[in-house]
């Protein structure tokens, strides 16, 4: 299954880069994903992580939610087995795109199992600049960083922050972290 979906992205990228007709090096440009790494991305050689294929996705114009949507059928109901998962190939963290796909809402919900530990840092980048979300901890501890500012949340807490400033994900704690993220993406 994960091979499939690694596949799926291999192909999900070239088919965005080329239908907005950029070249390799436009993309690495716009993203500040090197050439070479897209290009192994592309053939399948290479599994992005969360940040990396953030920055990728965010070049073409996609949130990370949107990137996941399956095309095809368009449905206001999202069943929970056919909601698309992905495991980052770094941390092991666990997303899994809750909002129905293909619908014309600029929200997209997001459920995610962050391990103990681990860290995820998204630069800033200018292709998310005007996109929001909200955090909202569910189980566990998590510590975002946001600019210059550090904020513990703890469970039932809910954080709001800007996407394309930059931003480090991390869980201290020795359980697992779960919790949702509401992008909006208007602000693109």
């Amino acid at each position: 299954m994960e091979q499939e979906l690694e596949k799926a992205i291999a192909i999900r990228i070239r088919k965005l880069r080329l239908q907005k007709k950029l070249t390799l090096e436009d993309l690495a440009s716009a993203s500040g994903v090197s050439r070479a790494m897209i290009s192994r991305i592309e053939r399948g050689e290479a599994s992005p992580t969360a940040s990396l294929l953030a920055r990728v996705c965010a070049a073409l114009g996609l949130s990370l939610s949107a990137f996941f949507a399956e095309e095809g059928e368009v449905s206001p109901l999202s069943r929970r087995q056919q909601q698309q998962v992905w495991r980052d190939p770094e941390t092991g963290y666990i997303r899994r795109s809750v909002s129905p796909p293909g619908t014309a809402s600029d929200v997209d919900i997001v459920d995610v199992e962050f391990p103990p530990g681990s860290r995820v840092s998204f630069p800033p980048h200018a292709a998310s600049s005007g996109m929001t979300q909200h955090i909202w901890l569910f189980d566990g501890e998590m510590e975002m960083t946001t600019g210059d500012s550090v904020y513990r949340l703890l469970p039932g807490d809910c954080l709001f922050m800007p996407v394309g400033e930059g931003h480090v994900f991390h869980n201290p704690g020795n359980i697992p972290a779960r919790y949702c993220v509401v992008l909006d993406r208007r602000g693109r």
